[in-house]
């Protein structure tokens, strides 16, 4: 978000970060660490999706960093055309990180024999 608009606007980024001042952490700098944390964490159910809706024999891994990076881009360029939004790379950067640790849960949770798939009843 724009710095003009981010200041009117209060998040649940902004609270927090206004919290980490009691732990000496200054507000510009628990500002933007937070809202890529926020970003990865927004694109880990993509990645958990994307990997489930991939048959378990033909998933690959490379394939959810894919769509997630592609989707991330996605939305960024349309984020181009809305006067109000800011397309960042670290955004990109961020929810791709955030698809391959949902793809990574679903690898780690189907090497222990977890169920990953909805059997209907």
């Amino acid at each position: 978000m724009p710095a003009r608009t981010a200041g009117r606007v209060i998040g649940l980024v902004d609270i927090v970060a206004g919290w980490a001042g009691a732990f000496g952490v200054p507000f510009d700098v628990a500002y933007p660490v937070l809202e890529f944390s926020a970003n990865i964490a927004l694109f880990v159910p993509f990645g958990i999706l994307v990997a489930l809706s991939i048959p378990r024999s033909r998933r690959r891994f490379g394939m959810t960093a894919a769509l997630a990076f592609l989707s991330s881009c996605a939305i960024e360029l349309i984020q181009l055309s809305i006067p109000t939004r800011v397309s960042t790379v670290s955004d990109v950067v961020a929810n791709t990180l955030g698809g391959i640790i949902g793809a990574l849960i679903i690898r780690v949770l189907t090497r222990r024999g977890a169920p990953t798939t909805v059997n209907p009843a």
